[in-house]
């Protein structure tokens, strides 16, 4: 049989003075266990809600640039889209079809109009006519201008006969065969042929002057029946409907063969080689706006960038439209009404005091902040100055390092201390 030790066992006594220190350091930590107990218990009272931290997102303040910009939503709009009319009452034969790419020149749509065809072959008749007119004045005016010119020659003739009668009667004067009564005669014979001889020349000269306004008046009416022509003709040249660009027809408005009134739209062409980005900005953004502003465009496959080039003076639905025009060649690919998202770059402040953007800048007015402080977020007052997509600058209230609630306040209810729990 084995023996046990027993009997080797001896009771050690212990040191003097251990069992009070051992004492000591177990009422140490019993203080130092009621302290923290305390001040947890005394946080939590002083606490109206208790959170779970993985339900919060937490930012801390600090400096930085700060660009201030806008997200907007758009859609990519042809810079070039006519919309073609029907210039008149008439019957519409289509040429093309809607999607169909199209060359400038080339024919769309042919139009028939009874009305502007009957009207037309008046016209031409009637420059027929003044033409013929105009025709048949000119030879009125040469045989006028050539009677006249019979008539002067005729006195011219006259005047000089009678002069030469009157030599005669001169060299024989002196020798008394002539009677003084018939050198008279003479006399007033040629005085009364040069009369006649002036004033035939006079009238022919008046008589020119006359076929010639004549003729005038009826070149101006010839010139007015041409414009007229020219007008009826440019009306019914309009009945056959061509691209004034190229690009493709977005969409027909009127059925083949259908009769439409004046002025009806007939169908839409889109030019796709000049695309701009119209977008719809929301009206708290539209004083911050101004034409050439920077916008970055995202169309899904890419980014560019662009220069806004137009805003719309009217309010809808609480939106402005802005136009913006691509730097340079557009982006290939794009499509018309493509949706896209563009960033509106209004403004760059540096050295900010900003903080990551979150749902706290809308809720109470962007007025109040939850800062955290030893596991507590404690409802501070702060005042905040310019927004971008991506962060907010802070005026007044925080300090650099702090660190605040910026998303999953909604259920703090407006409480002036909040406990984090891990």
């Amino acid at each position: 049989m084995i023996r046990d030790t027993s009997s080797q066992d001896a009771v050690i006594a212990a040191p003097k003075g251990q069992t009070t220190k051992r004492r000591l350091i177990i009422a140490a930590a019993s203080v130092v266990v009621l302290a923290v107990g305390w001040y947890l218990f005394h946080n939590w009272r002083n606490t109206d809600h208790s959170v779970n931290i993985s339900r919060l997102r937490i930012a801390e303040v600090g400096r930085g640039t700060l660009i201030r910009d806008a997200a907007v939503n758009g859609r990519i709009v042809a810079a070039v889209s006519p919309t073609l009319y029907a210039p008149s009452l008439a019957t519409v034969t289509l040429q093309t079809h809607a999607g169909d790419t199209v060359k400038k020149g080339d024919v769309l749509a042919v139009l028939e109009s009874p009305d502007l065809s009957d009207a037309l072959k008046k016209e031409q008749a009637a420059y027929a006519q003044i033409e013929a007119d105009v025709a048949r004045q000119r030879i009125l005016a040469r045989k006028q201008k050539l009677l006249a010119q019979r008539d002067a020659d005729t006195a011219e003739i006259d005047r000089l006969s009678a002069q030469r009668t009157l030599e005669r009667y001169d060299a024989v004067s002196n020798e008394g065969i002539i009677a003084k009564i018939e050198y008279q005669k003479a006399k007033d014979a040629l005085n009364s042929a040069a009369i006649r001889a002036k004033h035939a020349d006079q009238a022919s000269a008046l008589e020119s002057d006359n076929v010639a306004l004549e003729l005038e008046s009826k070149i101006k009416q010839l010139e007015q029946q041409r414009s007229t022509l020219s007008n009826a003709q440019r009306r019914v040249d309009e009945l056959t409907v061509r691209a004034p660009v190229d690009g493709f027809i977005g969409t027909l408005s009127v059925a083949n063969r259908s009769v439409v009134p004046a002025n009806t739209p007939l169908m839409t062409l889109v030019d796709l080689s000049r695309l701009e980005v119209e977008l719809e900005v929301p009206e708290t953004y539209v004083s911050d706006l101004g034409l050439g502003m920077t916008a970055e465009v995202n169309y899904g496959t890419g980014t560019a960038n662009g220069k806004l080039s137009a805003l719309s003076p009217e309010v809808v639905k609480n939106q402005v439209l802005a136009r913006v025009r691509f730097n340079g060649e557009q982006p290939a690919g794009l499509r018309q009404s493509q949706r896209i998202t563009a960033r509106l770059l209004i403004d760059e402040k540096h050295d900010a005091l900003m903080v990551q953007r979150g749902p706290f800048v809308e809720s109470e007015g962007g007025r109040y902040a939850y800062v955290v402080r030893d596991g507590v977020a404690i409802r501070t007052p702060i005042k905040l100055g310019a927004t971008s997509v991506s962060a907010v600058e802070i005026l007044g209230g925080l300090k650099p390092g702090d660190k605040i609630v910026i998303s999953g306040t909604e259920t703090f209810e407006n409480a002036e201390r909040v406990s984090i729990n891990n």
